[in-house]
């Protein structure tokens, strides 16, 4: 557990950004001048739980005591460093994956794929509305959801991945599984990225697949497991536990020889938490920049939405979807997964004119 934690804030963009860093008043956030920042967060752990933050500009940094220093300008060759290319992704631009249920019981969608020809209809129609990656689940994992064999779990989604890289051989194809055995299955079928909601907590052979190819992964965060992440999830500090949660499955990784390069971190959206633990998380999301990885959020069609606008809640939760996915942008937030990839793309699309017009 750390006790100091870094967050970039106070962001430029566009022109207006790039000329910032040129002229040294402001930081690229990923080496991507088209964001910069001029503030640092800096989150304190105190011995009784409660976490104390205070602003600095980055030219303060130097003024910090040496150990909360020698922290931060950790932090920041990480927060400013160039991400590498994951699957052909520069992670320059923001990108959209598109949400494959294969399944009878998703919380929002289950059933109206389940019939694999309506499946591939659904993904190509993605592609074609902007999604650059397409998440393919033949499993769910919404609160109380029970867990099924591994095999039934592959028969779900074989056809639909062997179709797509057939037809769309340069769609970069996910595959959301907890399972060593699908895993192993996906990538000899041409998966390109593995999204393990367990964090890799699930199966213990699920690593060793991943790691034998090389093979990108989304690092997810889920307290307990889908049958019991919702009883009354608990944390000391729901962002900064998962930022150690994160930084000790890097380590895990580095250690095995499998490079940080390959991993996407994703905090994990209404998977063993409260409105209060999901808002923290967003409200502050661009804490994991100092992580040096890409940052995936999944706020689509979420039950905090409903939380939140009460009466005012609609079956796909589009507006509440999109206000997430904008305000995760302006935190350089790199992905973003959604079921309603044409509203969710015109959205960014239109904010990003806007946010980049002088």
């Amino acid at each position: 557990m750390r006790k100091y934690y870094t967050r970039p804030c106070n962001f430029y963009y566009g022109n207006y950004a790039n000329n910032l860093v040129k002229i040294k008043k402001a930081l690229p956030l990923a080496s991507n001048n088209n964001i910069s920042f001029d503030k640092l967060e800096i989150f304190q752990r105190k011995k009784n739980g409660v976490t104390k933050s205070s602003i600095h500009s980055i030219q303060d940094v130097k003024k910090l005591n040496k150990e909360i220093k020698n922290i931060v300008e950790r932090d920041l060759q990480n927060i400013t460093c160039k991400r590498k290319i994951i699957s052909r992704f520069k992670f320059n631009i923001p990108l959209i994956m598109g949400v494959l249920n294969i399944t009878p019981d998703s919380f929002s969608d289950g059933g109206l794929f389940f019939d694999g020809t309506k499946a591939y209809e659904q993904a190509k129609l993605m592609i074609n509305d902007g999604a650059s990656i397409i998440d393919i689940g033949g499993e769910s994992t919404r609160p109380d959801s029970k867990l099924i064999n591994d095999k039934e779990e592959w028969n779900r989604v074989e056809n639909t991945i062997i179709d797509l890289r057939k037809n769309f051989p340069n769609i970069i194809l996910s595959l959301d599984t907890r399972k060593s055995y699908v895993m192993k299955k996906g990538t000899e079928c041409g998966i390109n990225i593995i999204n393990d909601v367990s964090g890799l907590n699930f199966d213990k052979k699920s690593f060793e697949i991943i790691k034998s190819k090389n093979t990108p992964f989304i690092l997810h965060h889920m307290q307990g497991t889908p049958d019991t992440m919702q009883i009354n999830p608990n944390y000391d500090d729901a962002l900064l536990d998962i930022y150690d949660f994160f930084e000790e499955k890097i380590n895990f990784c580095l250690k095995k020889k499998y490079k940080k390069d390959l991993i996407i971190v994703d905090p994990g959206i209404g998977f063993g938490k409260n409105l209060d633990h999901n808002l923290r998380i967003i409200s502050k999301i661009s804490t994991f920049h100092s992580l040096g990885c890409p940052i995936l959020i999944g706020t689509s069609r979420k039950r905090f939405i409903e939380h939140i606008v009460t009466k005012f809640d609609t079956p796909d939760r589009t507006g509440g979807t999109l206000a997430s996915v904008l305000y995760g942008l302006l935190q350089g937030v790199q992905l973003f997964r959604v079921h309603n990839v044409k509203e969710i793309n015109q959205g960014i699309l239109v904010f990003n004119k806007i946010l980049n017009t002088n």
